[in-house]
């Protein structure tokens, strides 16, 4: 999801000329840094990283923060993808693949 995110944003920029491309990259660096954290650690993830495992809850916790600011909607959402997501990575399956057994 990050690498599609982040190509897609990217991708915007390229199609406008070069002074709003400055503009926009200082007005959304923080999207395009979320986009390029959550393509890290799904790279991570793959190659059984327990960072990358981490990293994913990190950001995933602070879409949830994130969440509070929005729709009640979108709270529940991102709150229910983060117990899935919890729920997933930490299994005895997951936790063995990420020690590396």
């Amino acid at each position: 999801m990050g690498a599609i995110a982040l190509a897609y944003g990217l991708a915007s920029i390229i199609r406008t000329p070069a002074a709003q491309q400055i503009g926009d990259l200082k007005k959304h660096w923080i999207a395009y840094f979320s986009q390029f954290v959550a393509l890290l650690s799904g790279v991570l993830m793959l190659y059984g990283s327990n960072l990358g495992r981490w990293l994913l809850v990190v950001w995933l916790a602070f879409h949830v923060v994130l969440s509070i600011l929005h729709t009640p909607f979108e709270l529940i959402l991102h709150s229910l993808l983060f117990l899935v997501l919890l729920f997933f990575l930490f299994r005895p399956p997951a936790s063995a693949y990420f020690r590396g057994t």
